[in-house]
C-alpha cells in the first residue's frame, strides 16, 4: 500500500481522524486548517468548540466579527461570557443638566430588532427622547452596548448548537452590592437573548464567579423584560454550577440577596439533575435550605412590603436531582437531614465540602441514611489509608554501577529459597542503589533544598 493511500484510509476513517485531531493543540489546529479545504472543514468543529468572549463596546456590533460568528457559530458548544467589574463598568448617578438633581431612570429593555435605520431612529431606546439624550451624553458606549438587546439576540442566534453557557463576572466591591452596574445590564441582555434564541441543546449553566445580585437579572420571572414563556428555555438546564461572592447572613444584615437566590433556584426545581454551589470568600449558608435559616425566619416586616416580607420561604424540592455538591458553607445538622429525607427517592450522591456544623453532629445529620437503608452498613465504608514508599533517585552513581544494580535485580531467581538472599547478596546492591548516609545528605541538600 502506497503512503498516499494509507493516509487516505486513515483520514477517511472518522474515528481515527477525530481521535487524532482531538490531541492536536488548538494553536496547531489553526495552522492545520490552512493546508487545504478538507483539513479546514474537519478541524473547525474541534477548534471552535469552545468560544471565550470578553465583552467590549463593539463585540456584537462589528459587521466583520458577526460575519465570522455566522461561519463558526454552528460549531460552538461551550460559550464563556467574561465581563469583570471594573471602574469602566461603574455607573454614576444621572444628573439633570439644568437643576443638577439626580434623574430617575426606569429601565425597560428595547428588544425589537429594527428592519432599517429609519424605523430604529423613530422610537426612543430608553423610554423617552429626554432620557435617551441624557443617557447618551452621560454614560459610556459600554453601557449602550450592554443594553443593546437586539445585538445579543443576533449573536446567540448564530450559535444554535450551544450546550454549555459559562458566565464569569468577578470583582464587585461589597459597597457596590446594591448599585446597578453595566455588568447587570449585560446580564439582562444575555438572559433575554437566551430566551429568544433557538438554543434547544442548552442543558448546562455555570455561573463561575458572580456577585449576589446577578441571580436577580438572570431570573426570567423577576428580571427585566420577562415574558410568560421566558421560563421555558431555562427549564432545559440539567446541570447547574454556581460560585457566588459571599455576603453576611446575620440577623442584623439584610437578607434580600438570599431571597433572590432562593427564588432563582426554585426555577430549576423540576428539571435539575446535578447541582454544585460554592461561596467565594467567607462561609455562607446552605443555598438548598435557606428557608430554615434564622436570619430569614426572624426578619422584621418593612414599610415597603409589610405583609409578605416576614413570610417563610417555601422549601426547595428538586424532583430529579441526583448529584449535589456544596462547598464552604455553615449549617445545622437538621438542615442536612431534612434535605436527605426530602430527596431520598432521587438523590444518588451528595458531597458537603469544607462544611461546618453550627449545631448537632455528623451522625445526626446523616441519620436518615440509616433509616433509608435499614442498617448502618454505610458507616463501615471508611477511608482507605496506605503508606506509599518514597523512592529517591540515586545521586553520584556511575553508569556501570547502575547497570550492575539493575542486572542483579532483574536476574532470574531460583525456585529454592535462598537463605538471606537479599541480606547477603544484596548488601552491596542496597548500598549502591539507596546510597550511604553521605549520599542521602547530599541528595537532600542538592535536590530538596536548592530553593533556599
Amino acid at each position: 500500500m502506497s503512503p498516499g493511500s494509507a493516509f487516505l484510509q486513515f483520514w477517511w476513517t472518522d474515528k481515527t481522524r477525530d481521535t487524532f485531531l482531538s490531541y492536536v493543540p488548538k494553536d496547531d489546529l489553526a495552522v492545520f486548517r490552512l493546508a487545504c479545504h478538507d483539513f479546514s472543514v474537519r478541524a473547525a468543529p474541534l477548534l471552535f468548540e469552545e468560544l471565550d468572549i470578553v465583552f467590549r463596546a463593539s463585540i456584537f456590533t462589528k459587521p466583520a466579527r458577526m460575519a465570522a460568528l455566522d461561519r463558526i457559530g454552528q460549531h460552538v458548544r461551550t460559550l464563556t461570557f467574561n465581563m469583570p467589574h471594573s471602574p469602566e463598568t461603574f455607573l454614576p448617578p444621572l444628573l439633570d443638566p439644568v437643576t443638577g438633581e439626580e434623574a430617575t431612570f426606569i429601565y425597560e429593555p428595547y428588544t425589537q430588532s429594527p428592519k432599517d435605520s429609519a424605523s430604529r431612529l423613530s422610537v426612543p431606546t430608553y423610554g423617552s427622547w429626554e432620557m435617551t439624550d441624557l443617557l447618551v451624553k452621560q454614560y459610556s458606549p459600554l453601557f449602550h452596548a450592554a443594553a443593546n438587546v437586539p445585538s445579543f439576540i443576533r449573536a446567540f442566534s448564530a450559535i444554535s448548537n450551544l450546550k454549555h453557557l459559562r458566565i464569569y463576572c468577578p470583582g464587585q466591591e461589597p459597597e457596590q452590592r446594591y448599585r446597578r452596574s453595566i455588568v447587570d445590564y449585560a446580564l439582562i441582555s444575555l438572559r433575554i437573548a437566551v430566551e429568544r434564541s433557538r438554543v434547544t441543546a442548552l442543558d448546562t449553566l455555570s455561573l463561575l464567579s458572580v456577585h449576589p445580585g446577578a441571580t436577580l437579572y438572570l431570573n426570567p420571572i423577576l428580571g427585566f423584560g420577562a415574558r410568560p414563556n421566558s421560563v421555558r428555555r431555562w427549564k432545559q438546564i440539567r446541570k447547574l454550577s454556581i460560585r457566588m461572592d459571599s455576603l453576611p447572613f446575620t440577623s442584623s444584615c439584610p437578607a434580600d440577596h438570599l431571597k433572590i437566590l432562593h427564588s432563582y433556584l426554585q426555577l430549576f426545581s423540576s428539571s435539575l439533575r446535578q447541582f454544585k454551589f460554592r461561596w467565594r470568600g467567607a462561609k455562607g449558608p446552605c443555598p438548598l435550605s435557606l428557608g430554615m435559616e434564622t436570619c430569614l425566619q426572624n426578619e422584621r416586616p418593612t414599610l415597603a412590603c409589610p405583609r409578605r416580607c416576614h413570610l417563610a420561604l417555601r422549601p426547595l424540592r428538586f424532583e430529579k436531582l441526583r448529584h449535589m455538591e456544596v462547598e464552604n458553607i455553615v449549617l445545622d445538622a437538621s438542615q442536612i437531614s431534612s434535605f436527605i429525607i426530602g430527596h431520598r427517592h432521587t438523590l444518588r450522591e451528595f458531597n458537603f465540602e469544607d462544611t461546618r456544623l453550627r449545631s448537632g453532629t455528623w451522625d445526626d445529620a446523616l441519620a436518615p441514611l440509616t433509616r433509608i437503608s435499614g442498617s448502618e452498613k454505610w458507616k463501615e465504608k471508611s477511608e482507605e489509608v496506605m503508606d506509599v514508599p518514597l523512592v529517591l533517585s540515586p545521586v553520584g552513581l556511575e553508569e556501570e554501577q547502575m547497570k550492575r544494580v539493575i542486572d542483579d535485580h532483574s536476574r532470574p531467581r531460583s525456585s529454592k529459597p535462598l537463605y538471606g538472599g537479599w541480606q547477603k547478596a544484596g548488601a552491596k546492591s542496597r548500598e549502591l542503589f539507596w546510597g550511604t548516609p553521605d549520599h542521602m545528605r547530599k541528595f537532600l541538600r542538592i535536590s530538596m533544598f536548592s530553593w533556599l
